[in-house]
């Protein structure tokens, strides 16, 4: 029954209570201007044009003298000069619902998995809201484990955090979400899929996340190939569902993938809109839309729960200070680097413990485990320190006590790091091994005194 109302009530929003009509003047490339209804249509606002091959929905991303040039949500393909242009009303906003866990939908917020029709809330939400008043919030939680080793001791998560993880293409992203969604200690996770390739979309979904972790999550797909609308869209539908589950008092853990494909989609908007390349051609929009988009994750208000997000940054050839890697990591509550040569020597999950850094510690762990985690990275930074001419044989052993410690805990410690996605293991269990390999290769650890 809740079901069929939820249909009538989406067939009653479609009908044109009103018609604002325009027409085509020209069409120039993704660049479609409109003449007529200048004074109606807004930046951001929807309209249909009624094209030969059927209607197709657009977006207003710029107005002059000569009308309103809008972008497609598909293609222009059939659409000719003199046009009907309809304006519609409210089509930016999506009704998400408790009911949408394990459920797979576009950008739009319309299902593709072929389960059916959505049920719809009754709480419409507009899917580019501003976040959350600063003074309003409440300051990051407790740590949220992953049941990740390697990010619950070096890089550790807490409720509310945002992270970025920084890598090229093929060097573990899509794997690590996947065991973010299959272990961390959150109510429901949203993952945005923003430009990703078509056929990964389901090697994700089934092998990747598998039952275990969908039947919590809620995904939302944009392919590389659909429009830069879609494609920014699909981000901004990710973090609008995270926030109605937030607001449901539920703590969300958002998974977006990537960072770079909503600023390339931006990219495309921002120029085809007229708008002047700057840093490496991006337009100053890009620069802007991010902190719109990332600050609406975070802790919540009141007796909310909370957005813990993961944002990917694909950074090709490590290049760590290109334009978009560098505005998001002074943006975030922290940065993962995975490194292409860890993943070749063996090592999952890649990262870098060097190069990654959580700003919430050492407020993110109790005092014992911090001083595990010191030991830990003092010892393995020794070890890279001298790693070169470990490798040729030019340190001899018994020159330096610590270095010979070094190289007794390196081996073990990479070997224990090394996770399989279908593994897990809790932090204190992890902080105990850790501790017991540091123990075991002569380091000492100035654990609380209590606690020695």
């Amino acid at each position: 029954m809740s079901t069929a109302f939820s249909q009538l009530s989406t067939l009653a929003r479609t009908l044109e209570n009103s018609r604002i009509v325009g027409q085509v003047a020209s069409v120039t490339g993704l660049n479609l201007t409109v003449t007529g209804i200048e004074r109606a249509m807004g930046i951001g606002q929807r309209c249909i044009v009624h094209g030969h091959r059927g209607p197709v929905m657009g977006e207003v991303v710029g107005i002059d003298r000569n009308g309103t040039h809008v972008l497609p949500f598909g293609t222009w393909a059939g659409v000719a000069v003199a046009d009907k242009v309809v304006l519609c009303a409210d089509a930016n906003i999506v009704r998400p619902d408790i009911s949408w866990k394990g459920r797979v939908v576009n950008a739009l917020g319309a299902p593709i998995d072929g389960k059916g029709a959505l049920h719809e809330g009754n709480d419409p939400r507009y899917v580019k809201s501003p976040p959350p008043p600063a003074f309003e919030r409440r300051r990051t939680g407790e740590r949220l484990e992953t049941g990740i080793k390697i990010f619950d001791v070096f890089t550790p998560l807490c409720r509310g955090q945002r992270m970025g993880v920084f890598a090229g293409s093929g060097v573990g992203k899509s794997t690590l979400m996947a065991m973010m969604a299959r272990r961390a200690q959150a109510d429901v996770i949203v993952v945005g899929l923003v430009g990703e390739r078509g056929r990964e979309v389901q090697d994700f979904i089934q092998d990747d996340l598998g039952p275990e972790g969908m039947a919590r999550s809620v995904i939302v797909v944009s392919t590389g190939d659909e429009p830069p609308l879609m494609r920014r869209q699909a981000a901004w539908t990710a973090t609008t569902v995270a926030e109605y589950f937030r607001d449901q008092g539920l703590q969300v853990l958002l998974l977006l993938d990537s960072v770079t494909r909503f600023a390339t989609a931006q990219r495309e908007i921002g120029l085809s809109g007229g708008e002047p390349p700057t840093s490496k051609g991006y337009p100053p929009t890009v620069f802007s839309e991010l902190p719109q988009l990332m600050e609406r994750a975070g802790p919540g208000i009141g007796t909310s729960g909370d957005i813990t997000a993961i944002y990917t940054v694909l950074v090709d050839g490590g290049e760590m200070n290109e334009p978009v890697a560098d505005t998001v990591r002074g943006i975030l509550d922290g940065h993962v680097v995975l490194d292409r040569q860890i993943a070749e020597r063996g090592r999952f999950p890649a990262v870098n413990l060097y190069k990654s850094v959580s700003r919430m510690l050492p407020d993110c762990h109790s005092e014992a485990e911090y001083a595990v985690l010191q030991a830990a990275r003092r010892t393995l930074a020794r070890y890279a320190d001298m790693e070169e001419l470990i490798r040729i044989g030019a340190y001899r052993q018994g020159t330096d006590r610590e270095v010979d410690a070094a190289i007794r805990f390196f081996a073990p410690a990479e070997e224990f790091l090394n996770q399989r996605k279908s593994e897990s293991m809790t932090a204190d269990e992890t902080f105990a091994h850790i501790y017991q390999l540091l123990s075991d290769a002569g380091v000492e650890v100035a654990l609380p005194k209590a606690e020695a």
